[in-house]
């Protein structure tokens, strides 16, 4: 008989020194980031070289495969947790969340059923009710799941709002509805949506895109007049999702007016809060999302502005029995400890059903920095994207989006609209090629503009003058060939 190899049987030494060497690692990671480039030169026969180098016939060391490991993560991936990585809400994890994605791979409970893990899934519940409280949910009515993602809570959100709207769905599908269910968002809300509405059998064209205003907010008069035609034609809307922090430009719809809006029609209003739903922690950002404690659900990411390991979304809702009724579920081969207690098996009550200790990293998080300490690093992140724009306009770029949150989107005032997109490309490809910052391109009223969002804590203004050296930098280089070709 093969013998096991080593892994399967290591010694309380070989368990400690693996463990102080790999943490040695994540330290010298977290401390030296800035010396990486952000982003890498990719070669995809380079990486696909790495990935393969070490053979599954041939084991290798411990110490060898962390190292190949390591080696690879710091050559060919872009850095999210380096300072000057101004892109996506992809933020830097704080370090007790990296130690609770430890103890959970550790401890490994199992979150199906209450009964196996009951102080796992009663610390999700916590952290659940408080975030709730935050948004401004009456903590006795509310009630949520942690999810993998973003996407998956804004498909809990559309299969809560056609079980809330069409009872029937539930049991008997889409074919016993008598018309077409629809729903609306935005022109810059998350193509998750688009998943979302494939997902549960609506299709594509169930998902009407409501144009926006020149800040990108969505039209609630053209939400309106959508929703008549509509019904007029046979259709029957049952939910509209306003966006709370776009993607692109961190545009906030106009929640109340829709919350209103959704009141007159009888339908299921959906805030997706992934990104910015983390304002609620700062009492002077609050007001961004008035309106959202009347939402009927909430998607909110804690591995986005609080900054956790990925991936750690959440739905919340105030109708405390829709969850139950979208996802109540009964099998004989799942535990009965708790059949006489009054708990709530997870698998029940969310898409998964054999799941992770996901809300770990939130709950260790908060009760080491508190509400105060998120309350200060949202002001930290918010100034630091306030100081980037007054740089942008000390150095005659212009700045095109109006948020409050630190998502800043821009281009240079004396380029004409027709070269905007040669611009736009050159400038955040130089960025990209000196490996000292990430930024993107993200278009705007059909324009193409640069987009630097702050999503790091530990980003400094020295870190907002390095990304402004880079730019100024860029801009000239691209005046002097334009100029030379001309």
């Amino acid at each position: 008989m093969m013998k096991h190899h080593s892994i399967f049987n290591l010694d309380t030494d070989e368990r400690m020194d693996i463990g102080t060497y790999l943490l040695e690692e994540i330290n010298d990671y977290m401390t030296q980031i800035r010396g990486e480039r952000v982003s890498p030169e990719l070669s995809v026969d380079s990486v696909a070289e790495h990935a393969r180098r070490l053979s599954f016939e041939h084991p290798v060391s411990v110490r060898e495969a962390i190292d190949h490991i390591l080696e690879g993560l710091r050559q060919y991936q872009v850095h999210t947790p380096h300072p000057r990585y101004f892109g996506l809400y992809n933020p830097r994890p704080n370090f007790m969340g990296i130690m609770a994605d430890t103890i959970t791979a550790a401890f490994n409970p199992q979150l199906a059923a209450w009964s196996h893990a009951p102080v796992a899934v009663e610390m999700e519940n916590y952290v659940l009710k408080e975030i709730a409280a935050k948004f401004g949910y009456s903590v006795e009515a509310a009630d949520g799941t942690f999810t993998t993602g973003g996407a998956e809570a804004n498909l809990t959100a559309v299969l809560t709002a056609l079980v809330h709207c069409f009872p029937s769905y539930a049991k008997e599908g889409l074919r016993s509805l008598p018309t077409q269910p629809v729903m609306y968002a935005s022109a810059e809300s998350h193509h998750s949506l688009v998943k979302a509405a494939r997902s549960c059998g609506l299709g594509t064209d169930s998902l009407r895109i409501i144009t926006t205003g020149s800040e990108m907010q969505m039209d609630v008069h053209a939400l309106h007049h959508q929703i008549q035609v509509d019904r007029a034609a046979g259709y029957t809307p049952f939910l509209i999702i306003s966006t709370g922090g776009t993607t692109g430009a961190g545009a906030i719809d106009p929640i109340n007016e829709m919350a209103n809006l959704a009141e007159r029609e009888q339908l299921w209003l959906h805030v997706d809060a992934a990104y910015g739903g983390a304002s609620v922690f700062a009492p002077e950002l609050r007001d961004l999302l008035r309106g959202i404690d009347r939402a009927d659900s909430i998607t909110f990411d804690a591995h986005k502005w609080m900054s956790v390991p990925m991936g750690a979304g959440i739905y919340i809702t105030r109708h405390k029995d829709i969850l139950h009724k979208t996802f109540s579920i009964t099998a004989d081969y799942m535990p009965k400890e708790g059949a006489d207690l009054d708990v709530i098996d997870p698998f029940t009550h969310s898409i998964q059903w054999s799941r992770r200790f996901i809300g770990l990293k939130v709950y260790v998080s908060l009760v080491t920095a508190g509400w105060e300490g998120y309350r200060s690093m949202v002001q930290h992140q918010t100034e630091m994207g306030n100081r980037l724009r007054r740089e942008l306009a000390c150095s005659n770029w212009k700045v095109v989006n109006d948020t409050v949150l630190p998502v800043v989107c821009f281009t240079d005032s004396h380029i004409q609209s027709k070269s905007q997109s040669n611009f736009a490309s050159f400038i955040c490809q130089e960025i990209l090629r000196s490996g000292q910052a990430w930024i993107s391109v993200y278009e705007i009223n059909k324009a193409p503009v640069l987009r630097a969002c702050i999503t790091n804590y530990d980003t400094t203004e020295e870190d907002i003058m390095v990304l402004m050296q880079l730019l100024n930098g860029a801009r000239a280089k691209y005046l002097e060939e334009t100029s030379e070709r001309s």
